[in-house]
């Protein structure tokens, strides 16, 4: 009897001595990337025999290995033939790519697309239905329709994604109160909250962020410090930016990770390639459960002289997204090293 009385306690004594091994892996890591037109065929056809091998070929492995895919879609997935935009008025256009081309997005890995941006109603309100049809019958995921919030779940948890843009058919930027009771409405069903916004000026003018309202032709386009602040103080934790086709820099607010914009990723026969506007990534952001941001990493890439992504072996990207984040920034910034590390 003595003996096993002194053999139980010995038995316990074991298993309490040892630690039990702390949960695995308790961060979601996101891949982002910016602005999107995999190819238009308007005005003209689009004859592309691989497009999953053409568009995606030298930079798809860079898109594997997180737990959530996330780009702007800017472009439209429909058949309709009528645009809502006048083409004939300078530096106005309208991208409609073909609707089989979805599954190639599903297929290179993307879980949930953002449709908010100023090129979804291009082909009228029918182009934006099919957009959203298209999307979900591959299985892929969109946000940004106005009042909506897109909940997944990831490792276990519930996520939810809000995208926003400057326009009225969308979640706006510039109706930030309206943002706030969004992302406080999610919050009651989602552990987390991812902010996707599409906004702020265009163009080399537009490369630094500032505490202000940005316009561009004449349109009101956020102050996007303000709105990622004020969305980051009512439960976002972290927001990611895109809309000016360029580059821009990234802040740490308690502890949440902003990246103001990823630039262009792709846009064959229809975004720039020239110079900065050239300069692209994917976006790697780790944050734990609790919403803070644990590390990330910059992968640079550059579109090719048609606009289709290519890894950058100079890394320009790093290069000017630490500057930027820098001058914009200064202290308040996470740290980005030279090989494109993102710490805290």
């Amino acid at each position: 009897m003595k003996q096993s009385v002194i053999l139980s306690i010995l038995f316990v004594f074991f298993l309490f001595s040892f630690e039990l091994p702390a949960e695995v892996d308790a961060t979601i890591k996101i891949k982002a990337v910016g602005d999107m037109v995999p190819g238009t065929n308007f005005p003209q056809p689009l004859k592309i025999q691989d497009p999953r091998s053409f568009l995606f070929g030298k930079v798809e492995s860079y898109l594997k290995g997180a737990d959530v895919l996330f780009g702007n879609f800017e472009s439209t997935l429909t058949n309709y033939p009528n645009t809502s935009k006048d083409t004939s008025r300078k530096m106005i256009f309208a991208f409609r790519t073909p609707p089989s081309y979805a599954k190639v997005l599903k297929e290179v890995g993307f879980d949930i697309l953002s449709i908010a941006n100023n090129h979804s109603l291009d082909f009228h309100e029918q182009g934006f239905e099919d957009t959203q049809k298209n999307l979900s019958d591959v299985g892929i995921r969109y946000t940004g329709k106005k009042g909506m919030i897109t909940y997944m779940n990831v490792k276990g948890i519930s996520v939810a994604w809000i995208g926003f843009s400057h326009l009225k058919s969308h979640n706006n930027v510039n109706e930030i109160g309206a943002g706030v009771t969004l992302v406080k409405e999610a919050k009651k069903k989602a552990q987390l909250v991812f902010i996707s916004f599409h906004g702020g000026a265009e163009g080399g003018p537009a490369l630094h962020v500032k505490n202000q309202m940005e316009r561009f032709y004449g349109e009101y386009r956020g102050n996007l410090v303000e709105f990622s602040h004020s969305l980051i103080d009512a439960g976002a934790d972290l927001v990611i930016g895109h809309g000016p086709h360029l580059v821009r820099a990234m802040e740490l607010y308690k502890g949440r990770l902003i990246a103001y914009s990823l630039g262009n990723f792709m846009g064959y026969r229809a975004l720039s390639s020239k110079g900065i506007v050239g300069y692209s990534l994917v976006l790697e952001a780790e944050v734990d459960f609790q919403g803070k941001f644990v590390k990330g990493k910059i992968i640079p890439l550059q579109l090719d002289s048609t606009s289709v992504p290519e890894y950058d072996p100079e890394m320009k990207t790093i290069h000017l997204m630490k500057k930027l984040t820098k001058e914009d920034f200064p202290g308040k910034g996470p740290k980005i090293t030279d090989g494109g590390a993102i710490l805290p």
